[in-house]
């Protein structure tokens, strides 16, 4: 999801397309998110672990 973020904020970027960067934006933090919690240990839906 970070991966996706990162890639759609860089789209976003080049091609002055705000959607986008807007989406790309959400799924970073979101992204960002999830990971944090999966290192400290809480189940993520369902999973141990969130890569």
């Amino acid at each position: 999801m970070i991966a996706l973020g990162v890639i759609l904020l860089v789209i976003g970027f080049i091609t002055g397309i705000s959607i986008l960067w807007t989406i790309g934006i959400i799924l970073l933090v979101v992204g960002a998110v999830l990971w944090v919690l999966g290192s400290m240990g809480h189940a993520v839906a369902g999973r141990r672990h969130y890569w």
